[in-house]
Formats: structure tokens, C-alpha cells, sequence
């Protein structure tokens, strides 16, 4: 058995790089950008109106003029229209171009009009108000967002004001998702009294989706030849094989010694933590990783969770982003294992998060799961953990 730190720096070395691809902008959302986005011009690309109402000359209100002719009226996407005298005045709406005759905008809330005629109602006004000015957000080919993260739907709006109609993004590795055992039966059966139906694999999707990540669905029985036969039509066609189940020193569990055949070069075999003990970690020669984890439901999603996003970040270059979390309660955890206590989460007055321990029956008891919001991981070398002290947590 190794530690949890040894584990994470086998598991993070093995960081992946599968290339670039441009996609729509519109279908990137949730992709990792893996080019910077800059500005095709400036940001604005003029010197834009922010108030609806009208465009003077700063130094007419210096000469006591309170009053204007309104000369002509402009919108949004005109031509910028100009004044020739002090007393003149463009009627402008919000998000014009301002012409480089006027200097100032006043609100309408401001004025009086009447007859074509503008009054300031207010005694003081200030040079440049109401004005966002060209180059005030960005310049000509500065960086608008930076490489290396998430594409929100801020992103989006950015990239659509650059002309970005394509971005590229980081490639997803090729994900196939395995479940063994025989008591295994579809979702839309119906299981014997000794049977229960798949879902870890199913689990394990949902998680992938909310990262983008695509995956096929696999079933192996337990029988050692079709074990090996079917991991070994996986090599050549996956970058990544996530196996739940059949991992542990059971009669029926083949999976190691099919994945020793295969020529998949075990990096370890069990790790000292509660749930996921029995996690199995290899890469095959061809590049392709194994994610080999514990068949039971629990312990599934926090391997999943605990050691395969941390590896699928750092393949996308992604910055770690870690948190914690008060524990709220007094806790014991008694074996010499690291424990992944269950948490149920919430933010206290003073906008701290406090985690609440959520005890279960196990890690089968994957109805648990839909109760609680995080793992907190809790150091190896203890067994008391006292209210108020903080731990990081694994949110999902």
C-alpha cells in the first residue's frame, strides 16, 4: 500500500497532452481554450455614449450657455454627427459614437426639452462625462482571455465581439468506461433477488459529462478470458480505460492479473485511504492509462473524483483550485488509513463553509451520496479531528 501523496505525484506525472482542435465558438462552452484570445481592435472601437441624452461642448457651459439647439439626432451604429457652434447640441443615444466635435454627455434626466431645445436643469456637469472611451477596455491585439481555462459564457461574449467564429481547444483524451461482475443487469431490467442493476458506469459518466468529456460504455463478465480479450480490444482505440470493479484479491476478480497479461505496467496496487483502498493505477506501452477503480459505489465516485479530475486537469493545464472547509462536528476515524469523511456542506453567517459529516452504511451505500456534497479528507496520521479545525474537501 502506498500514501495518498505518493499515489497523487504517480497519478499526476502520467499527465496527458492530445493536441488542439478549433470548434463553433457557440459549441465551446465548458472546453479548455487552448490559445490566448486578443482584441482585432480596440475595446471600445470608439468613443462610446453610456447615457441617453445629449452631446455638448464641455467649454460652452464655461461661457454660461445652458441652453442648445438640437442640431440633429443620432443612434446607436450612425455616423457620428457634428456641431459647428457652442449653442448646438446632438440629440445621442446609448452606445453611439461621439464625434470629436462634442466632449460631454448629459443625461435626458438632466434636461428640459422643448421646441428643439435642450436646458440644463442641474448646476454642475463634468468634463468627459458619460463617455466610455476608445482603448479604455483593451487595445489592438492585447489579450482578452488568456489560454489555459474554462470557456464560460463570459468567454463566449468575448470571443464573439473579436470575431472569433472558431476557437481552439484542448483535444479530450479517448474515454472508455468499464463495468465488471455478473449480478450486473441493465437499468431497464428487472434484477433477480441477487442481482442489481448497473449504475456505477453510469455514475461515472454523468461526472465526465460535466466536464465535456465523452466516454463508450462497456460491460465484462466475470470470466478471466473475456476480461482479457475485451481490455484488449480497448488498446489502440481509448487513451483512457476508467474500470470499475473486479480490482480487489476476490476469487472473481481478474481484472489485475487480465491488465498484467496485456502488458499494462502496473505504477500501484492499493492505496492507504477509506473508501478506494483497492485502487489500481497502470499505463500501457502504447501511452493508453488505466483508471482501475473499486467496484463499490462510494468508493467509485471518490477515486473518480480524488484521483482522475486532479489528472485530467493537469493534462489540460488547468490551475489547481483547492477548498476547504470547517469541520462542524467532533470525529474518530480509528484504522491507520487516510479517511474521505462524507460532508454535507453549507456557508454560516460570517461566510465560512462548515462541513457536517453525513454517516453512511459503507462504501456500498451509494444512496448516501445523494445526501452529502463533498469528501473532506482527513490527514493519515490521526484519528481525532476536532470541531472547528479545517480540511480540504473534494466538492461534487
Amino acid at each position: 500500500m502506498i500514501t495518498i501523496a505518493e499515489a497523487d505525484q504517480i497519478v499526476l506525472s502520467q499527465k496527458g497532452d492530445y493536441g488542439v482542435e478549433k470548434i463553433p465558438f457557440t459549441e465551446s462552452l465548458g472546453r479548455v481554450l487552448a490559445e490566448d484570445i486578443r482584441a482585432d481592435r480596440d475595446f471600445p472601437p470608439y468613443d462610446r455614449v453610456t447615457m441617453d441624452g445629449i452631446a455638448i461642448r464641455y467649454g460652452a457651459l464655461e461661457k454660461g450657455i445652458r441652453t442648445f439647439n438640437i442640431v440633429a439626432v443620432q443612434a446607436a451604429g450612425d455616423t457620428p454627427k457634428d456641431i459647428s457652434k457652442n449653442d448646438e447640441c446632438i440629440e445621442i443615444m446609448t452606445g453611439a459614437a461621439l464625434s470629436s466635435s462634442v466632449d460631454t454627455v448629459i443625461r435626458y434626466e438632466d434636461l428640459e426639452i422643448v421646441n428643439g431645445k435642450a436646458t440644463l436643469l442641474i448646476p454642475s456637469i463634468v468634463l468627459s462625462q458619460n463617455i466610455h472611451f476608445r482603448g479604455k477596455d483593451k487595445k489592438q491585439d492585447e489579450v482578452v482571455v488568456a489560454a489555459n481555462q474554462v470557456i464560460s459564457p463570459a468567454i463566449i461574449n468575448m470571443a464573439a465581439a473579436c470575431g472569433r467564429s472558431e476557437l481552439p481547444v484542448k483535444k479530450h483524451p479517448r474515454i472508455a468506461i468499464i463495468s465488471s461482475g455478473d449480478e450486473l443487469v441493465e437499468v431497464k431490467d428487472t434484477p433477480s433477488p441477487f442481482q442489481v442493476r448497473r449504475s456505477n458506469n453510469y455514475a461515472v459518466l454523468a461526472v465526465l459529462q460535466q466536464y465535456k468529456l465523452k466516454a463508450d460504455l462497456l460491460r465484462i463478465p466475470d470470466d478471466p478470458k473475456i476480461t482479457r480479450e475485451q481490455i484488449g480490444a480497448c488498446l489502440g482505440n481509448y487513451d483512457v480505460l476508467i474500470i470499475s470493479g473486479a480490482i480487489s484479491a476476490g476469487k472473481f476478480d481478474y481484472v489485475p492479473k487480465a491488465l498484467e497479461e496485456l502488458s499494462v505496467n502496473k505504477l500501484f496496487h492499493k492505496v492507504k485511504q477509506r473508501p478506494g483502498a483497492p485502487f489500481w493505477f497502470g499505463k500501457h506501452e502504447n501511452g493508453m492509462l488505466v483508471f482501475a477503480l473499486p467496484g463499490n459505489p462510494v468508493s467509485t465516485f471518490m477515486c473518480l473524483h480524488r484521483f482522475f479530475l486532479p489528472w485530467f486537469q493537469v493534462s489540460m493545464n488547468l490551475r489547481e483550485e483547492k477548498f476547504y472547509a470547517i469541520l462542524d462536528e467532533d470525529f474518530t476515524f480509528l484504522p491507520q488509513l487516510q479517511y474521505f469523511l462524507q460532508v454535507r456542506l453549507r456557508v454560516n453567517e460570517e461566510g465560512k463553509w462548515l462541513a457536517t459529516p453525513v454517516m453512511g452504511n459503507g462504501s456500498g451505500d451509494f444512496a448516501n451520496l445523494v445526501d452529502m456534497d463533498a469528501f473532506m479528507e482527513l490527514p493519515l496520521e490521526r484519528n481525532n479531528f476536532t470541531k472547528g479545525e479545517v480540511f480540504r474537501v473534494w466538492r461534487f
